[in-house]
């Protein structure tokens, strides 16, 4: 039926154009890395943020940096001050002044006690949550989180705001890393406005 010459021919032919085309290759390159001149470029046009580092996100998405609070026009109307929650300092209170209130953590499952000189943020990874945060200083939103029982300035006070607007705290946003406790209430974090 099937020659064995025919079967060692093609065999032989096979091996023999394998053997040429790996001697002489495709002519096909590589291209060059261009990595780094990409970023290089990236960088140069996105003007540099306040962020410390690793947080900077100028390079990579949402190099827009946020109006710090109070500098935006016809924010405040005349005559109208800031509020005094403005420069809030934990560090303040005294051991004696330290009150406790109780936070329910929707999404974990839990009601747990928080100091009002302690942050939503470190209450929680106290417990071993763990709880999205990126630069701990109140400059962007990703602990951000959302207070069900009305508006945030009614339940929390922050040290620092630079990325919340009024509107957004009316609707119980608060930022976790820099939210003190001034009453009992109920959170969802990961929400962001």
């Amino acid at each position: 039926m099937v020659e064995l010459a025919g079967i060692a021919g093609g065999v032989t032919l096979t091996l023999v154009v394998v053997a040429f085309h790996y001697a002489k290759g495709t002519g096909w390159e590589a291209p060059e890395d261009i990595s780094q001149e990409v970023l290089e470029q990236r960088a140069a046009s996105v003007s540099e943020t306040e962020f410390p580092e690793p947080y900077n996100r100028s390079i990579g998405g949402g190099g827009a940096a946020a109006i710090p609070a109070g500098e935006a026009e016809g924010e405040l109307a005349e005559g109208e001050e800031e509020a005094a929650d403005e420069g809030f300092d934990p560090d303040s209170i005294a051991d004696d002044e330290v009150e406790y209130y109780d936070i329910e953590f929707a999404k974990e499952g839990a009601t747990i006690e928080v100091a009002n000189n302690e942050t939503i943020l470190d209450a929680g990874e106290d417990e071993g949550w763990d709880l999205p945060y990126a630069c701990r200083q109140g400059q962007c939103i990703s602990c951000a989180g959302h207070i069900q029982d009305g508006p945030a300035e009614d339940y929390i006070r922050h040290s620092q705001n630079e990325s919340l607007f009024e509107d957004d705290m009316d609707d119980g946003y608060c930022l976790t890393c820099v939210a003190y406790p001034v009453d009992d209430f109920t959170i969802e974090t990961s929400e962001s406005p």
